[in-house]
């Protein structure tokens, strides 16, 4: 009877009752095929095929196998047509190459056989050459039936433990880089309609002008900002056929590549030239969207989720923006975004101030809300759903857009800015330190740091903390749910080591 093994309350105990069944693995077979060069060669071989065998491979080697009586011609056909062996390791040197190709002795016979089967045999899988031995121009020596495929190079103690380790993935069939699985088709490339922005040829010139220090670069941000903020326009949901709500959805989806573009478009900012006037064109950037968040002039007629789509847009676009600049830690440049004001000419049609704070592209979306009622989604959020799940393919985590969210809501509340976290739902048992302020423990980084919340002291919080503590009404929350500003904070630690 097997022993099963039992874990309980952090203890290991045998319980005897319960039967394990042990599949033996068998090792794969491998036959080597080399020359008898000279006595330092040969023992060459020896020791690879005694690595291998220490290795987990049954090596089938001459030396080993062959005895006084036996035909080693029949030997070598068994070894290479026997359907057991399932691979064959070809060692080539000078005088193997020279034997190989001149189909010369023991070696050429083998080759005869060989070749064959690597001509034929349509897997190329069963067949690779080791090479031991390169000649003074440094290229390898190698047959010429082989001459055009993929070999394992043993030659370079340098490089031995590496390349070993490569011949033992192509032995057990373990390769370092496996193919995955096919995705699902992208949901934007499954919409009825596909909206081109025309900002490809522009965004190749503003990361060319970026990467390579160029004297245009600001002008070429900004002609690329500018043509995808007029084009931005034609994502304008007008008479759709199809319920509302599902127009909203698939407008977004159908946006993913243009967001993609201008995240990477942030990023190589971040990274080449996050200087102070590109950080105004970004700025303004953002002050352009604005508009299309609102009715335009020529729109009597309207329902304020008309323009749903731009208001997740843009609210997507900005949290990506403070994200990035946070986690390229250009922190001056992301306390650009929060304390400047942004300019709304229509505002002074109506008597009401024409600069509003960054909360400005945090906007109620009414037609997720009828979404939720219509399909009879169980989801407290479906914003923060959308918000996560389209957080692929972008070099950017969610943790930053979570951070970014957690910094908005920050601030907000120290600049009497209404800023909602949403994705901060998806915080779940997550109640340690953010990166930002964890770092933010020395003294150093958070002098640094600190202008993300308009801050010049840790006390300087602790007002405001002690204000949610007391009335976490004033907290989100999500079905009861909430999180604690003072440990995402790290509070109590803030700027105590150098």
């Amino acid at each position: 009877m097997k022993f099963g093994v039992c874990r309980q309350a952090g203890k290991v105990e045998l319980n005897k009752n319960v039967k394990t069944k042990i599949v033996p693995v068998v090792p794969p077979k491998l036959f080597i095929s080399y020359s008898w060069s000279d006595s330092t060669h040969e023992q060459w071989v020896v020791d690879l095929a005694t690595e291998l065998r220490e290795s987990g491979v049954d090596v089938i080697l001459d030396k080993w196998e062959l005895k006084e009586g036996h035909d080693p011609i029949v030997f070598m056909e068994k070894m290479v047509n026997d359907p057991d062996i399932k691979k064959v390791a070809i060692i080539t040197d000078e005088i193997y190459v020279k034997k190989a190709d001149d189909r010369a002795g023991g070696v050429g016979t083998e080759t005869q056989i060989i070749s064959k089967e690597v001509y034929e045999n349509q897997e190329q899988d069963k067949f690779v050459a080791v090479v031991s031995q390169k000649d003074e121009k440094g290229k390898p020596y190698l047959p010429t039936y082989y001459k055009s495929r993929i070999y394992i190079d043993l030659s370079e103690p340098d490089n031995y433990g590496a390349n070993f380790e490569k011949l033992l993935r192509w032995i057990f069939d373990k390769p370092l880089y496996i193919k995955p699985e096919i995705g699902k088709v992208p949901s934007f490339l499954e919409g009825k309609e596909s909206i081109a922005l025309g900002t490809t040829a522009s965004f190749k010139r503003a990361v060319d002008a970026l990467k390579n220090n160029k004297a245009s670069t600001a002008g070429a941000i900004e002609e690329y900002l500018g043509i995808f903020s007029k084009n931005l326009e034609k994502f304008r949901i007008e008479n759709p056929e199809e319920e509302f709500d599902d127009a909203v959805i698939n407008n977004i989806e159908n946006f993913i590549p243009y967001r993609n573009e201008l995240i990477q478009l942030f990023v190589s900012i971040n990274q080449y030239a996050p200087s102070d006037k590109n950080i105004q064109i970004i700025h303004k950037f953002f002050e352009s969207i604005i508009l299309y968040m609102k009715r335009p002039e020529n729109i009597t007629t309207y329902r304020d989720w008309d323009f749903d789509n731009f208001k997740f847009i843009a609210h997507e676009l900005f949290l990506y923006a403070i994200g990035i600049f946070i986690r390229f830690e250009n922190f001056n440049q992301a306390n650009f975004l929060l304390e400047q004001k942004y300019y709304l000419p229509e505002n002074s049609d109506y008597g009401r101030d024409v600069m509003m704070g960054f909360s400005v592209f945090r906007n109620h979306m009414e037609s997720l809300e009828h979404r939720k009622t219509r399909l009879k989604l169980n989801r407290i959020s479906l914003r923060a759903d959308l918000l996560k799940n389209r957080c692929t393919g972008v070099g950017i985590e969610f943790r930053h857009l979570m951070q970014a969210d957690f910094v908005l809501f920050m601030r907000g509340a120290i600049d009497a800015e209404s800023w909602f976290p949403e994705t901060l739902m998806w915080l779940g048992d997550y109640h340690s330190t953010l990166e930002i302020f964890a770092r933010s423990i020395s003294k150093k980084y958070f002098e640094q740091a600190k202008v993300l919340l308009g801050i010049d002291k840790p006390s300087d919080l602790k007002e405001l903390l002690l204000s949610y503590q007391e009335n976490k009404r004033n907290l989100p929350m999500w079905d009861f749910e909430s999180f604690n500003p003072a440990v995402l904070l790290g509070y109590e630690k803030l700027a105590t080591l150098p």
